[in-house]
C-alpha cells in the first residue's frame, strides 16, 4: 500500500508506502523521546555533577525546560511548514535538536544545562508537530488515526529500551555520553527526513503573512470539534506528564526500589504499545470518536478506582496496586493520542500544520504545566498523583464530549 499526495506533479511522483511512512514518522517520535526517556536514567548521575541533592529537585527540572521548548516550537515549526512544506522545516528542527542536544552534554553549569534542554526541546518540536502533519498530507479520518496508531506504537519502544540504553552507556561512560548519542540520531535523522522527500503539495502553502496565519489560527480555534478535541488531548496529556515528572521518585522514595525503576518504566511502556495494537484494530470496527470516548472512561474509572485503594492504605497502596493503575492509566491516555490528533486535524486539510502546531501548544505546554502543579505536591503518598490525574481525566473526558461528532463548520466552538 502506498500513499501518494498531493495534486502537483512534483509532489504526486512521490510514492512511499504505508510501512515506510510509519517507519520514519516512528523514527522521529522516537528521537523526540529520546531526550526524555534517555534523560531519565542519567539523572541520579547528573543531579551529583550539579548539587542537585541537596535542593531534593526531581527529574522534572530538566524535563520541563524541554516541554516548553517543544510547546513553543511546535507552534513555530506548524507555521513555517505550512509556508515551506514539511522537508526544510523537519530537517532546520532537527539540526536545532542536535545543538541543543550539544549545548545540554557541554554544560558546566545547570543554567546552561537548563538553557540546552531547552533548545534541544524546540528542536524536538519539529518531529513532533510534523509527523501529525505529514499522516494528514498522506491520510485522513480513520486511516489516518491508524497509522498514527502504528507509529506510537512503535514510538512506545523507546520508553521499553531507551531506559536500558541510556543505563547501558552509563556503565561505561558519563550521563553526558547519553546526550552525545542524541546528537547521532538527530544526524541519521537528518539524512533520512532529505530522502524521504515533500508530502505537501505547492498549491496547498499558505503565505507566511499575519492574515492568513491569523485565518488559519482562527479556524483551528472556531472549528469545536478541534479546538475541544485539542482541549481534552491537553488534559490527559497531563495526567501523562505526572506519570513522567514523578514516577521516578516514586518508585524511589515512596517505595524504595529505585533499582527497578528502569524495569516497572518499560514495563509500563509495553503497555502502552500492546493498547495501541488493539486499538488499531478496534478503530477500524467501532470507530473513532466512539473509542476516544470510551478510552476516556476507562481512564476516568480506573483512575477512581485507585484513589480509593490509596485512600484505605494511607496514601501508600501496595506497589503492585499502584502500578496496575499507572499502566491502565498511561495506556488510555497512549491510545488517546492518535484518536485526538485525527478527530482535530480531521477538518483542517488546509491548515494542518497550524493545528497540528496548537495540538502540539496544548499537548506539551498547559499539558507540561498543569502536571507541574501536581509533581511539586507529591511528597510521601501517591494520593496527589491520583487526585491530579484523575481530574484531568474527568476534565478531558468532558471537553471530549463537548467536542460534538466531528462538523468541520468553523462556527460552532
Amino acid at each position: 500500500m502506498s500513499a501518494r499526495v498531493g495534486a502537483a506533479p512534483a509532489v504526486r511522483a512521490v510514492a512511499r508506502s504505508e510501512v515506510a511512512v510509519v517507519t520514519f514518522l516512528a523514527f522521529v517520535s522516537v528521537l523526540m523521546a529520546f531526550g526524555i526517556d534517555a534523560a531519565l536514567p542519567a539523572f541520579d548521575e547528573l543531579r551529583r555533577d550539579f548539587g542537585l541533592d541537596a535542593l531534593g529537585l526531581s527529574p522534572a527540572i530538566t524535563g520541563t525546560p524541554y516541554f516548553v521548548g517543544m510547546a513553543i516550537g511546535q507552534l513555530i515549526f506548524g507555521v513555517l511548514a505550512d509556508r515551506f512544506g514539511r522537508r526544510p522545516i523537519m530537517m532546520a528542527g532537527l539540526s536545532v535538536y542536535a545543538l541543543g542536544a550539544l549545548g545540554a552534554a557541554s554544560a558546566d553549569g545547570l543554567e546552561v544545562l537548563l538553557a540546552g534542554r531547552f533548545v534541544w526541546g524546540i528542536g524536538a518540536a519539529a518531529p513532533a508537530v510534523l509527523r501529525m502533519a505529514i499522516a494528514r498530507d498522506l491520510y485522513s479520518g480513520e486511516r489516518m488515526a491508524r497509522v498514527v496508531s502504528l507509529v506510537t506504537a512503535v514510538f512506545l519502544i523507546g520508553p521499553i529500551l531507551v531506559p536500558f540504553i541510556g543505563e547501558s552507556i552509563l556503565l561505561t561512560g558519563s550521563w553526558r555520553a547519553v546526550f552525545a548519542v542524541a546528537i547521532a540520531l538527530a544526524v541519521v535523522a537528518l539524512v533520512w527526513a532529505f530522502a524521504f522527500g515533500e508530502t505537501l503539495a505547492p498549491e496547498l502553502r499558505q503565505p507566511l503573512r499575519l492574515r492568513p496565519i491569523s485565518r488559519a489560527f482562527a479556524a483551528v480555534m472556531t472549528t469545536r470539534v478541534t479546538l475541544w478535541t485539542i482541549i481534552a488531548q491537553a488534559f490527559f496529556s497531563a495526567a501523562f506528564f505526572i506519570w513522567l515528572g514523578s514516577a521516578q521518585p516514586v518508585i524511589d522514595r515512596i517505595y524504595g526500589r529505585g533499582a527497578q525503576f528502569t524495569l516497572l518504566f518499560g514495563l509500563s511502556g509495553l503497555g502502552m504499545a500492546i493498547a495501541l495494537l488493539v486499538n488499531n484494530r478496534l478503530i477500524a470496527r467501532f470507530g473513532v470518536r466512539p473509542m476516544a470516548i470510551r478510552a476516556a472512561w476507562v481512564f476516568v474509572v480506573a483512575g477512581l478506582a485507585g484513589l480509593v485503594v490509596a485512600l484505605a492504605w494511607g496514601g501508600v497502596p501496595p506497589l503492585w496496586a499502584w502500578f496496575a493503575w499507572a499502566v491502565v492509566a498511561n495506556a488510555m491516555t497512549m491510545i488517546m493520542t492518535p484518536m485526538c490528533a485525527a478527530l482535530a486535524l480531521g477538518p483542517m486539510a488546509d491548515q494542518a500544520g497550524m493545528a497540528g502546531a496548537v495540538l502540539g501548544l496544548g499537548q506539551l505546554g498547559a499539558g507540561s504545566l498543569l502536571a507541574a502543579l501536581v509533581d511539586a505536591r507529591i511528597g510521601e503518598t501517591v494520593t496527589p498523583m491520583l487526585v491530579g490525574a484523575t481530574g484531568f481525566g474527568i476534565a478531558g473526558l468532558g471537553a471530549l464530549m463537548w467536542s460534538g461528532r466531528g462538523d468541520p463548520t468553523p462556527s460552532h466552538a
